[in-house]
Formats: structure tokens, C-alpha cells, sequence
């Protein structure tokens, strides 16, 4: 089981996108990501989230909301519990990411990026600023069989 974290810091109408292209076997390789990562021993969803967006980018989240929770479910990988946040209050400037390249994208060309299926999905549900849900998809390999969603 892996637990991870997920960002989408916004500012003027954009999110902070990680272009996946540095890191060897990457599951993620050429994909766009928001900014985030794997829980360490003993950390909090907050304090990874906080963690994980300065090390990659260099900025302080000054405040968060959690979003959603993403269940991926594959015949390819570990069950994996992500916590999604946004935030639109940080500080400090962006630094080089040794996972990828950083880009602010504006939030209504998020979908059509190289993302994975089911973040098309979350992703739309959080830019439409919809409430708390929960939502677990079933992947065959890379490719989304079926999702189950819960709002509330």
C-alpha cells in the first residue's frame, strides 16, 4: 500500500504543473502531475503535503485545503491513497525540480495534458470548486477500466 500526497497550487488562473521527465522508471514518465509525493514514516497528510511542495518547487505553503481522497486501484501496482490538496497562499520562489520540468498551465488546459484518465476526472471536480469526495479508480495496466465516486 502507498500512501502519497497531491498539490495544485494555483495563481492568476493557473495551477503549478511537474512535467515527469527526469527521474529513471518512473510510473509517472512524461506525465503531468501537480506537485507532491510518498509519505515518509510517521508524517501527517499536512505535514507531507508541506514537505513535498518545497522540496520540488521551493515554495511555503502558508495555508491548504484538502480536496479529495483518490483510491488507485491496478493490476500493474501497489493500491495507492492519495490526499488532494489546492492552495492559492505560499511564498518563496520556484526552484529547479529534479523530477521534471515546472510550468504554470492554465487550469482549463490541465485536461488536455498528458495526465493519467482518472486525473482528468479529479481535477475537473476541484476546478469547478465541487465539495469534499472520495473517489477510487480501477486501472488494467494504464488504462481506466471504471471509477466510483462519492461527494459530501
Amino acid at each position: 500500500m502507498i500512501l502519497s500526497t497531491l498539490c495544485y497550487i494555483e495563481k492568476d488562473g493557473k495551477y503549478l504543473m511537474l512535467h515527469r521527465t527526469k527521474k529513471k522508471d518512473d510510473i509517472n514518465k512524461d506525465k503531468w502531475l501537480g506537485i507532491g509525493g510518498k509519505f515518509e514514516d510517521g508524517e501527517s497528510p499536512e505535514e507531507c503535503i508541506i514537505r513535498e511542495v518545497k522540496e520540488e518547487t521551493g515554495l511555503t505553503l502558508n495555508s491548504y485545503k484538502l480536496r479529495c481522497i483518490v483510491t488507485y486501484v491496478s493490476t500493474n501496482w501497489e493500491t495507492e491513497y492519495m490526499y488532494v490538496f489546492t492552495s492559492d497562499d505560499f511564498i518563496g520562489k520556484l526552484i529547479e525540480c529534479n523530477e521534471g520540468d515546472l510550468q504554470w498551465i492554465e487550469k482549463d488546459k490541465i485536461t488536455e495534458l498528458k495526465t493519467w484518465e482518472g486525473d482528468k476526472i479529479f481535477v475537473e471536480k476541484i476546478k469547478n470548486n465541487d465539495s469534499f469526495f472520495t473517489i477510487k479508480f480501477n486501472y488494467d495496466g494504464e488504462k481506466l477500466i471504471k471509477y466510483d465516486l462519492k461527494e459530501y
